[in-house]
């Protein structure tokens, strides 16, 4: 039987201690994060994307929360709810668009068609708005 390194060994003792936290604690937003991103990490995806629903659902204001939501979906290939949970985290704010164009997690989106409609989401958040009265003129600050 192989040995596990050491990194494995931290990471498998990472996972026990926050899914222990999170049976006294079930709600505990600051131990859902990093959880999620440990269950990704030990390839756990599925349990990463539950991790990220939960959050989704307790800081459904938070465009990161959003963000990771879509890397969930992405890392598992499930390009269309990637696409809106990305589309939603953009309305809401997420504006780095660098980091998403280089995000490993997005490498199965960045293949996909359906790219360009997460691309046209940042497009459309940095046009100004448009007076309804004067459809050509942007609206004053």
């Amino acid at each position: 039987m192989a040995r596990r390194s050491k990194t494995q060994e931290l990471l498998e003792f990472e996972i026990r201690f926050y899914e222990k936290l999170l049976g006294a604690y079930p709600d505990f937003v600051d131990v859902l994060i990093p959880l999620g991103e440990a269950y990704t990490r030990r390839g756990l995806l599925d349990k990463g994307l539950q991790v990220d629903l939960r959050l989704s659902q307790l800081r459904e204001d938070d465009p990161l929360t959003w963000y990771n939501l879509g890397c969930s979906y992405t890392l598992l290939k499930r390009i269309d709810e990637a696409v809106s949970a990305l589309q939603r985290a953009i309305a809401i704010g997420y504006r780095d668009i660098a980091y998403l164009q280089k995000d490993p997690d997005l490498a199965n989106l960045r293949q996909s068609s359906r790219y360009r409609d997460v691309l046209e989401s940042f497009a459309a958040v940095q046009r100004p708005p448009v007076s309804p009265s004067s459809p050509d003129l942007p609206v004053a600050p």
